[in-house]
């Protein structure tokens, strides 16, 4: 999965998330995307995988 797709597949979720719970803002959209980079920074740190390899990998789960 390439970045494009990742970021098509998280757009879609947060469509979904507004659908679903009206109160649910950008903001909290934007604090949700900064704590997935953070985890992605997190998992590259202990793993020594590229950005890529691992949205990859998140992308066949």
């Amino acid at each position: 999965m390439n970045s494009q797709e990742l970021e098509g597949k998280w757009k879609q979720v947060k469509g979904q998330f507004k659908q679903k719970y009206g109160k649910v803002t950008d903001d909290d959209m934007t604090y949700s995307e900064g704590k997935f980079d953070e985890m992605l920074g997190k998992l590259q740190e202990k793993t020594g995988k590229s950005k890529e390899a691992l949205q990859d990998e998140i992308g066949k789960m």
